[in-house]
Protein backbone atom coordinates (compact mmCIF):
# COMPACT_ATOMS: atom_id res chain seq x y z
CA UNK A 1 0.00 0.00 0.00
CA UNK A 2 0.95 3.56 -0.50
CA UNK A 3 2.84 5.82 2.21
CA UNK A 4 2.05 8.52 0.01
CA UNK A 5 -1.43 10.28 -0.81
CA UNK A 6 -2.34 13.58 -2.83
CA UNK A 7 -5.31 14.93 -2.21
CA UNK A 8 -8.06 16.27 -5.29
CA UNK A 9 -7.10 19.91 -4.24
CA UNK A 10 -3.47 18.97 -4.31
CA UNK A 11 -3.15 17.47 -7.63
CA UNK A 12 -5.60 20.62 -8.99
CA UNK A 13 -3.21 23.17 -7.98
CA UNK A 14 0.25 20.65 -9.74
CA UNK A 15 -1.84 20.45 -12.82
CA UNK A 16 -2.40 24.31 -12.98
CA UNK A 17 -4.25 24.78 -16.78
CA UNK A 18 -3.95 21.87 -18.42
CA UNK A 19 -6.68 21.85 -20.47
CA UNK A 20 -5.96 21.75 -24.29
CA UNK A 21 -7.60 21.18 -28.09
CA UNK A 22 -8.56 18.02 -27.75
CA UNK A 23 -10.47 15.28 -25.76
CA UNK A 24 -10.65 16.76 -21.43
CA UNK A 25 -9.47 12.73 -20.70
CA UNK A 26 -6.73 13.13 -22.95
CA UNK A 27 -5.60 16.13 -21.39
CA UNK A 28 -6.24 15.37 -18.20
CA UNK A 29 -4.09 12.04 -18.68
CA UNK A 30 -1.27 13.69 -20.51
CA UNK A 31 -0.47 16.23 -17.95
CA UNK A 32 -0.90 13.59 -15.08
CA UNK A 33 1.50 11.35 -16.80
CA UNK A 34 3.96 14.62 -17.02
CA UNK A 35 3.83 15.08 -12.93
CA UNK A 36 4.59 11.75 -12.32
CA UNK A 37 7.70 11.65 -14.83
CA UNK A 38 9.21 14.87 -13.94
CA UNK A 39 8.44 14.02 -10.42
CA UNK A 40 6.15 16.27 -9.24
CA UNK A 41 4.11 13.20 -8.55
CA UNK A 42 6.51 10.66 -6.57
CA UNK A 43 6.51 7.30 -7.56
CA UNK A 44 4.53 4.74 -5.17
CA UNK A 45 1.91 8.37 -4.67
CA UNK A 46 -1.69 7.24 -3.92
CA UNK A 47 -3.60 9.55 -6.33
CA UNK A 48 -7.18 10.94 -5.46
CA UNK A 49 -10.47 8.59 -5.79
CA UNK A 50 -11.96 9.24 -9.14
CA UNK A 51 -15.17 10.94 -7.54
CA UNK A 52 -13.17 13.52 -5.45
CA UNK A 53 -11.31 14.68 -8.42
CA UNK A 54 -14.09 14.96 -10.57
CA UNK A 55 -15.93 17.11 -8.39
CA UNK A 56 -12.61 18.90 -7.66
CA UNK A 57 -12.01 19.80 -11.56
CA UNK A 58 -15.96 20.12 -12.18
CA UNK A 59 -15.78 17.26 -14.32
CA UNK A 60 -17.97 13.84 -15.28
CA UNK A 61 -16.38 11.08 -13.24
CA UNK A 62 -16.36 9.05 -17.01
CA UNK A 63 -13.92 11.49 -17.85
CA UNK A 64 -11.41 10.95 -14.61
CA UNK A 65 -12.22 6.90 -15.43
CA UNK A 66 -11.09 7.83 -18.78
CA UNK A 67 -8.02 9.22 -18.00
CA UNK A 68 -6.67 6.79 -15.32
CA UNK A 69 -7.63 3.97 -17.85
CA UNK A 70 -5.54 5.60 -20.11
CA UNK A 71 -2.43 6.34 -17.60
CA UNK A 72 -2.86 2.06 -16.77
CA UNK A 73 -2.55 1.13 -20.13
CA UNK A 74 0.87 3.27 -20.29
CA UNK A 75 1.90 1.51 -16.86
CA UNK A 76 1.60 5.37 -15.37
CA UNK A 77 -0.61 4.08 -12.73
CA UNK A 78 -1.72 0.68 -10.86
CA UNK A 79 -4.70 0.15 -9.46
CA UNK A 80 -6.30 -1.66 -6.88
CA UNK A 81 -9.73 -2.18 -6.01
CA UNK A 82 -10.25 -0.79 -2.67
CA UNK A 83 -6.82 0.53 -2.52
CA UNK A 84 -6.77 3.26 -5.05
CA UNK A 85 -4.62 3.96 -7.63
CA UNK A 86 -0.61 4.60 -7.37
CA UNK A 87 1.69 6.22 -9.40
CA UNK A 88 4.25 4.26 -11.01
CA UNK A 89 6.87 4.23 -13.97
CA UNK A 90 6.99 2.06 -17.02
CA UNK A 91 9.19 -1.30 -16.20
CA UNK A 92 10.04 -0.12 -12.78
CA UNK A 93 9.57 -0.96 -9.09
CA UNK A 94 7.68 1.12 -6.89
CA UNK A 95 9.39 4.12 -5.59
CA UNK A 96 12.48 3.17 -7.84
CA UNK A 97 12.73 6.01 -10.90
CA UNK A 98 12.43 4.14 -14.23
CA UNK A 99 15.94 3.05 -16.01
CA UNK A 100 16.35 5.83 -19.07
CA UNK A 101 16.88 4.31 -22.01
CA UNK A 102 19.85 5.00 -23.69
CA UNK A 103 18.48 6.68 -26.68
CA UNK A 104 17.10 9.59 -24.22
CA UNK A 105 19.07 12.80 -23.79
CA UNK A 106 18.50 13.74 -20.52
CA UNK A 107 19.21 17.50 -20.08
CA UNK A 108 17.34 17.65 -16.62
CA UNK A 109 20.47 17.17 -14.65
CA UNK A 110 22.49 20.82 -14.42
CA UNK A 111 25.87 19.25 -13.84
CA UNK A 112 28.99 19.04 -15.60
CA UNK A 113 30.80 15.59 -16.51
CA UNK A 114 33.83 14.50 -14.23
CA UNK A 115 37.10 16.38 -13.92
CA UNK A 116 39.33 14.50 -16.65
CA UNK A 117 41.95 14.16 -13.83
CA UNK A 118 39.47 12.81 -11.66
CA UNK A 119 40.41 8.91 -12.32
CA UNK A 120 43.92 9.85 -10.57
CA UNK A 121 43.57 11.42 -8.23
CA UNK A 122 41.29 8.29 -6.59
CA UNK A 123 43.89 6.14 -7.52
CA UNK A 124 46.15 8.61 -5.12
CA UNK A 125 43.56 8.56 -2.54
CA UNK A 126 43.85 5.15 -2.13
CA UNK A 127 47.46 5.22 -0.99
CA UNK A 128 46.04 7.47 2.16
CA UNK A 129 43.34 4.60 2.90
CA UNK A 130 45.73 2.80 5.12
CA UNK A 131 46.15 5.59 7.98
CA UNK A 132 42.27 5.13 8.24
CA UNK A 133 41.80 1.63 8.42
CA UNK A 134 42.87 1.08 12.07
CA UNK A 135 39.37 2.54 12.94
CA UNK A 136 35.86 1.61 12.38
CA UNK A 137 35.39 3.91 9.65
CA UNK A 138 31.92 5.14 10.62
CA UNK A 139 32.68 9.16 10.53
CA UNK A 140 29.44 11.64 11.07
CA UNK A 141 31.63 14.88 10.96
CA UNK A 142 34.39 14.43 8.87
CA UNK A 143 38.16 13.72 8.40
CA UNK A 144 40.30 15.96 10.04
CA UNK A 145 42.30 16.80 6.92
CA UNK A 146 39.17 17.63 5.21
CA UNK A 147 37.36 19.80 7.58
CA UNK A 148 40.90 21.68 7.39
CA UNK A 149 41.17 22.01 3.82
CA UNK A 150 37.21 23.28 3.91
CA UNK A 151 38.29 25.74 6.34
CA UNK A 152 41.32 27.02 4.29
CA UNK A 153 39.07 27.41 1.75
CA UNK A 154 36.86 29.74 3.15
CA UNK A 155 39.53 31.52 4.69
CA UNK A 156 40.93 32.38 0.59
CA UNK A 157 37.37 33.59 -0.35
CA UNK A 158 36.98 36.03 2.46
CA UNK A 159 35.92 33.83 5.28
CA UNK A 160 37.92 32.82 8.46
CA UNK A 161 36.35 29.27 9.21
CA UNK A 162 37.80 26.70 11.51
CA UNK A 163 37.13 22.82 11.17
CA UNK A 164 35.31 22.49 14.02
CA UNK A 165 32.80 24.87 12.26
CA UNK A 166 32.41 21.92 9.38
CA UNK A 167 29.96 18.70 9.42
CA UNK A 168 31.26 16.78 6.17
CA UNK A 169 27.86 15.18 4.36
CA UNK A 170 26.97 13.10 1.79
CA UNK A 171 26.29 15.87 -0.53
CA UNK A 172 24.28 19.29 -0.67
CA UNK A 173 21.00 17.31 -0.35
CA UNK A 174 22.19 15.33 2.30
CA UNK A 175 23.29 18.62 4.61
CA UNK A 176 19.82 20.24 3.51
CA UNK A 177 18.04 17.58 4.89
CA UNK A 178 19.74 17.43 8.17
CA UNK A 179 19.36 21.38 8.37
CA UNK A 180 15.09 20.68 7.66
CA UNK A 181 15.42 18.35 10.39
CA UNK A 182 17.33 20.28 13.12
CA UNK A 183 15.66 23.65 12.20
CA UNK A 184 11.98 22.90 11.55
CA UNK A 185 9.49 21.98 13.40
CA UNK A 186 6.02 20.97 11.87
CA UNK A 187 3.66 23.78 11.29
CA UNK A 188 6.91 25.86 10.85
CA UNK A 189 7.18 28.76 8.78
CA UNK A 190 10.08 28.42 6.48
CA UNK A 191 11.15 30.98 3.50
CA UNK A 192 12.35 29.96 0.48
CA UNK A 193 12.88 31.60 -3.33
CA UNK A 194 10.76 30.70 -6.39
CA UNK A 195 11.41 29.45 -8.95
CA UNK A 196 14.12 27.63 -5.94
CA UNK A 197 15.24 23.94 -6.66
CA UNK A 198 12.90 21.56 -5.81
CA UNK A 199 14.69 19.06 -3.89
CA UNK A 200 15.76 21.72 -1.47
CA UNK A 201 11.47 22.93 -0.52
CA UNK A 202 10.92 18.96 -0.69
CA UNK A 203 13.44 18.69 2.23
CA UNK A 204 11.69 21.55 3.93
CA UNK A 205 7.84 20.31 3.55
CA UNK A 206 8.88 16.48 4.76
CA UNK A 207 9.97 18.41 7.91
CA UNK A 208 6.88 19.81 8.55
CA UNK A 209 7.72 23.24 7.11
CA UNK A 210 4.83 25.91 6.04
CA UNK A 211 6.63 27.19 3.04
CA UNK A 212 6.80 31.40 2.54
CA UNK A 213 7.70 32.19 -1.05
CA UNK A 214 9.61 35.04 -2.41
CA UNK A 215 9.89 35.54 -6.26
CA UNK A 216 12.73 35.75 -7.71
CA UNK A 217 13.73 37.77 -10.89
CA UNK A 218 15.65 35.81 -13.50
CA UNK A 219 19.02 36.68 -14.00
CA UNK A 220 19.78 39.65 -17.10
CA UNK A 221 16.25 40.68 -16.84
CA UNK A 222 15.61 44.03 -18.23
CA UNK A 223 14.51 46.99 -15.44
CA UNK A 224 15.27 44.62 -12.82
CA UNK A 225 15.39 46.50 -9.85
CA UNK A 226 17.67 44.86 -6.97
CA UNK A 227 16.34 47.45 -4.24
CA UNK A 228 12.91 46.06 -4.88
CA UNK A 229 14.21 42.22 -4.78
CA UNK A 230 15.68 42.90 -1.63
CA UNK A 231 12.49 44.74 -0.36
CA UNK A 232 10.36 42.01 -1.00
CA UNK A 233 12.86 39.85 0.93
CA UNK A 234 13.11 41.63 3.85
CA UNK A 235 9.10 42.06 4.37
CA UNK A 236 8.71 38.32 3.79
CA UNK A 237 10.86 37.91 6.57
CA UNK A 238 9.63 39.97 8.59
CA UNK A 239 5.82 39.48 8.58
CA UNK A 240 5.98 35.55 8.66
CA UNK A 241 8.74 35.27 10.70
CA UNK A 242 10.31 31.98 9.60
CA UNK A 243 12.37 30.03 11.04
CA UNK A 244 15.07 29.21 8.36
CA UNK A 245 15.10 30.77 5.29
CA UNK A 246 16.73 28.76 2.22
CA UNK A 247 18.56 30.93 -0.53
CA UNK A 248 20.70 30.79 -3.09
CA UNK A 249 22.80 33.99 -3.35
CA UNK A 250 25.26 33.18 -6.44
CA UNK A 251 24.15 32.12 -9.88
CA UNK A 252 20.60 31.12 -8.18
CA UNK A 253 19.19 27.45 -9.60
CA UNK A 254 17.43 27.98 -12.12
CA UNK A 255 17.30 31.41 -12.58
CA UNK A 256 21.04 32.44 -12.59
CA UNK A 257 20.28 35.33 -10.56
CA UNK A 258 23.30 36.50 -8.16
CA UNK A 259 21.80 38.74 -4.79
CA UNK A 260 23.68 41.89 -4.08
CA UNK A 261 26.09 42.36 -1.28
CA UNK A 262 23.46 45.25 -0.38
CA UNK A 263 20.70 42.39 -0.54
CA UNK A 264 22.64 39.75 1.54
CA UNK A 265 23.55 42.21 3.98
CA UNK A 266 19.49 43.58 4.13
CA UNK A 267 18.15 39.52 4.54
CA UNK A 268 20.54 38.48 6.74
CA UNK A 269 19.78 42.05 9.45
CA UNK A 270 16.00 41.50 8.83
CA UNK A 271 17.04 37.47 9.89
CA UNK A 272 18.80 38.28 12.97
CA UNK A 273 16.08 40.68 13.76
CA UNK A 274 13.78 37.58 13.52
CA UNK A 275 15.45 34.90 14.90
CA UNK A 276 15.59 33.23 11.34
CA UNK A 277 18.35 31.31 10.62
CA UNK A 278 19.30 32.13 7.27
CA UNK A 279 20.44 28.82 4.54
CA UNK A 280 23.03 30.26 1.93
CA UNK A 281 23.05 27.01 -0.39
CA UNK A 282 26.66 27.78 -2.33
CA UNK A 283 26.94 24.51 -4.18
CA UNK A 284 27.50 27.02 -7.31
CA UNK A 285 29.30 29.78 -5.74
CA UNK A 286 32.63 30.06 -7.19
CA UNK A 287 31.51 29.02 -10.29
CA UNK A 288 31.88 32.38 -12.14
CA UNK A 289 32.18 32.73 -15.88
CA UNK A 290 32.59 36.86 -16.17
CA UNK A 291 30.40 38.12 -13.07
CA UNK A 292 31.97 41.80 -11.92
CA UNK A 293 32.99 42.91 -8.78
CA UNK A 294 33.60 40.62 -5.24
CA UNK A 295 31.43 38.03 -3.34
CA UNK A 296 32.55 36.32 -0.82
CA UNK A 297 30.68 33.65 1.39
CA UNK A 298 27.27 34.85 2.76
CA UNK A 299 28.45 34.39 6.01
CA UNK A 300 30.64 37.36 5.46
CA UNK A 301 27.72 39.81 5.59
CA UNK A 302 25.80 38.57 8.31
CA UNK A 303 25.00 35.24 10.00
CA UNK A 304 24.31 32.63 8.04
CA UNK A 305 24.30 28.24 7.67
CA UNK A 306 26.55 27.75 4.59
CA UNK A 307 26.26 24.64 2.43
CA UNK A 308 28.91 23.54 -0.17
CA UNK A 309 29.88 20.43 -2.45
CA UNK A 310 31.91 19.52 -4.83
CA UNK A 311 28.62 18.20 -6.56
CA UNK A 312 29.22 21.14 -9.58
CA UNK A 313 33.00 21.97 -9.32
CA UNK A 314 34.27 17.91 -9.30
CA UNK A 315 31.31 15.88 -10.34
CA UNK A 316 28.15 14.70 -9.15
CA UNK A 317 29.32 11.52 -8.52
CA UNK A 318 31.75 11.78 -5.43
CA UNK A 319 28.78 12.56 -2.62
CA UNK A 320 30.43 14.82 -0.36
CA UNK A 321 29.01 17.75 0.73
CA UNK A 322 29.50 20.00 3.99
CA UNK A 323 27.62 22.61 6.44
CA UNK A 324 29.34 25.31 7.97
CA UNK A 325 28.01 26.83 10.79
CA UNK A 326 28.57 27.50 14.90
CA UNK A 327 29.64 24.81 16.88
CA UNK A 328 26.10 24.77 19.15
CA UNK A 329 24.24 24.05 15.57
CA UNK A 330 26.60 21.31 14.69
CA UNK A 331 26.94 19.48 17.83
CA UNK A 332 22.69 19.70 17.14
CA UNK A 333 23.17 18.59 13.41
CA UNK A 334 25.25 15.37 14.84
CA UNK A 335 21.96 14.18 17.23
CA UNK A 336 20.22 14.81 13.84
CA UNK A 337 22.36 12.29 11.85
CA UNK A 338 22.95 9.77 13.80
CA UNK A 339 19.38 7.63 13.37
CA UNK A 340 19.71 8.36 9.42
CA UNK A 341 23.12 7.47 8.66
CA UNK A 342 27.05 6.73 10.25
CA UNK A 343 28.87 9.09 8.21
CA UNK A 344 30.80 10.03 4.71
CA UNK A 345 32.54 7.79 3.20
CA UNK A 346 36.38 7.81 3.85
CA UNK A 347 37.93 6.97 0.45
CA UNK A 348 35.52 9.96 -1.18
CA UNK A 349 36.54 12.23 1.75
CA UNK A 350 40.07 11.62 0.90
CA UNK A 351 40.12 12.23 -2.97
CA UNK A 352 37.98 15.63 -2.26
CA UNK A 353 40.94 16.39 0.70
CA UNK A 354 43.00 16.62 -2.25
CA UNK A 355 41.20 17.94 -4.55
CA UNK A 356 40.63 20.76 -2.98
CA UNK A 357 44.09 21.89 -2.91
CA UNK A 358 43.73 22.19 -6.77
CA UNK A 359 40.05 24.05 -6.54
CA UNK A 360 41.74 27.18 -8.70
CA UNK A 361 42.76 25.07 -11.24
CA UNK A 362 39.11 23.19 -11.18
CA UNK A 363 37.59 26.83 -11.45
CA UNK A 364 39.44 28.03 -14.46
CA UNK A 365 38.97 24.57 -16.33
CA UNK A 366 35.48 24.87 -15.44
CA UNK A 367 35.04 28.66 -16.53
CA UNK A 368 35.75 28.15 -19.89
CA UNK A 369 33.68 25.00 -20.18
CA UNK A 370 30.58 27.23 -18.80
CA UNK A 371 31.67 29.78 -20.87
CA UNK A 372 31.53 27.55 -23.77
CA UNK A 373 28.42 25.85 -22.97
CA UNK A 374 26.68 29.13 -22.23
CA UNK A 375 27.47 31.07 -25.65
CA UNK A 376 26.57 27.99 -27.99
CA UNK A 377 23.59 27.64 -25.98
CA UNK A 378 22.42 31.20 -26.97
CA UNK A 379 23.63 30.79 -30.07
CA UNK A 380 21.75 27.98 -30.85
CA UNK A 381 18.73 29.23 -29.36
CA UNK A 382 18.90 32.50 -31.30
CA UNK A 383 18.93 30.67 -34.60
CA UNK A 384 16.38 27.95 -33.73
CA UNK A 385 13.79 29.27 -31.37
CA UNK A 386 14.00 33.22 -31.85
CA UNK A 387 11.29 33.55 -30.11
CA UNK A 388 12.53 32.64 -26.90
CA UNK A 389 14.18 34.68 -24.31
CA UNK A 390 17.57 33.50 -23.09
CA UNK A 391 18.95 35.84 -20.01
CA UNK A 392 22.41 36.01 -20.30
CA UNK A 393 23.77 34.25 -17.04
CA UNK A 394 27.31 35.48 -16.02
CA UNK A 395 28.14 32.19 -14.31
CA UNK A 396 26.92 28.78 -12.43
CA UNK A 397 25.41 25.91 -14.48
CA UNK A 398 21.56 27.12 -15.93
CA UNK A 399 19.87 29.71 -17.57
CA UNK A 400 15.99 30.21 -16.57
CA UNK A 401 14.69 30.79 -20.79
CA UNK A 402 11.41 32.70 -21.55
CA UNK A 403 8.81 30.54 -23.54
CA UNK A 404 6.80 33.62 -24.65
CA UNK A 405 3.51 31.18 -23.27
CA UNK A 406 2.75 29.09 -20.43
CA UNK A 407 3.30 25.62 -22.45
CA UNK A 408 6.28 24.64 -20.60
CA UNK A 409 4.39 20.98 -19.66
CA UNK A 410 3.36 20.33 -22.95
CA UNK A 411 7.06 21.40 -24.58
CA UNK A 412 8.33 18.74 -21.97
CA UNK A 413 5.95 15.73 -23.19
CA UNK A 414 6.61 17.14 -27.05
CA UNK A 415 10.31 17.10 -26.40
CA UNK A 416 10.41 13.44 -24.35
CA UNK A 417 8.68 11.82 -27.87
CA UNK A 418 12.01 13.71 -29.49
CA UNK A 419 14.26 11.42 -27.28
CA UNK A 420 14.54 14.34 -24.82
CA UNK A 421 14.02 14.59 -21.02
CA UNK A 422 13.84 18.52 -19.60
CA UNK A 423 12.17 19.40 -16.79
CA UNK A 424 9.21 21.53 -16.96
CA UNK A 425 9.14 24.76 -15.31
CA UNK A 426 6.49 24.38 -12.73
CA UNK A 427 8.88 21.50 -11.45
CA UNK A 428 11.26 24.80 -9.91
CA UNK A 429 7.76 26.47 -8.07
CA UNK A 430 6.38 24.74 -4.93
CA UNK A 431 2.84 25.06 -6.03
CA UNK A 432 3.26 24.86 -10.07
CA UNK A 433 3.35 27.89 -11.63
CA UNK A 434 5.71 29.25 -14.43
CA UNK A 435 4.31 27.44 -17.24
CA UNK A 436 5.91 30.27 -19.22
CA UNK A 437 9.43 29.11 -18.35
CA UNK A 438 12.05 26.14 -19.11
CA UNK A 439 15.34 25.45 -17.07
CA UNK A 440 18.71 24.67 -19.85
CA UNK A 441 21.87 23.85 -18.32
CA UNK A 442 25.04 25.21 -20.03
CA UNK A 443 27.43 22.81 -18.50
CA UNK A 444 26.89 19.95 -21.45
CA UNK A 445 29.03 18.95 -23.70
CA UNK A 446 28.47 20.80 -27.45
CA UNK A 447 27.02 17.55 -28.99
CA UNK A 448 24.87 17.18 -26.47
CA UNK A 449 23.80 20.69 -26.66
CA UNK A 450 23.09 20.95 -30.53
CA UNK A 451 21.28 17.93 -30.07
CA UNK A 452 19.01 18.66 -27.13
CA UNK A 453 18.19 21.98 -28.72
CA UNK A 454 17.18 20.34 -31.68
CA UNK A 455 14.84 18.33 -30.22
CA UNK A 456 13.26 21.46 -28.61
CA UNK A 457 12.99 22.82 -31.39
CA UNK A 458 11.26 20.35 -32.75
CA UNK A 459 9.26 19.91 -30.42
CA UNK A 460 7.78 23.69 -30.14
CA UNK A 461 7.31 23.11 -33.85
CA UNK A 462 5.00 20.20 -33.23
CA UNK A 463 3.43 21.93 -30.71
CA UNK A 464 3.08 24.99 -33.13
CA UNK A 465 1.60 22.63 -35.66
CA UNK A 466 3.89 24.04 -37.66
CA UNK A 467 6.05 22.23 -40.51
CA UNK A 468 9.70 21.18 -39.58
CA UNK A 469 12.71 22.54 -41.20
CA UNK A 470 15.32 20.45 -41.74
CA UNK A 471 18.11 20.79 -39.34
CA UNK A 472 21.08 22.34 -40.17
CA UNK A 473 24.13 20.12 -41.93
CA UNK A 474 26.70 20.30 -39.03
CA UNK A 475 24.19 20.36 -36.65
CA UNK A 476 23.39 16.91 -37.83
CA UNK A 477 27.00 15.97 -37.89
CA UNK A 478 27.43 16.69 -34.51
CA UNK A 479 24.29 14.63 -33.33
CA UNK A 480 25.82 11.54 -35.30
Amino acid sequence: MADLSLSARSLELLLGDWRGAGSAYEGLAERIRLLIVDGRIGVDTRLPAERDLAERLSLSRTTVTAAYRQLREQGMLHSVRGSGSVARLPGAPAILPAPLESEYIDFSKAAPPALPWLAEVARQAVDDLPAHLADSGFDPIGTPALRQAIADRYAVRGLPTTPDQIMVTIGAQHAIGLLARALVGRGDRALTEVPIYPHAYEALRAAGARLVTVPVVPAGTEGDDDREQAAGLVQAIRHSNPVAAYLIPDFQNPTGRTMSRETRARALDAAARQGTVVIADETTAELSIDRQGDFPPMAADGHAVLIGSVGKTVWGGIRVGWIRAERPLIRRLLAVRSPGDLGTPILEQLIVTRLLGRMDEILELRREQLRAGRDRLEHLVARHLPEWDVPRVTGGIVTWVGLGAPVSSQLALGARREGLIVAAGPRFGVDGAFERFLRLPICYSPETTDAAVLALARAWRSLARTPAAEPEPELLASVV
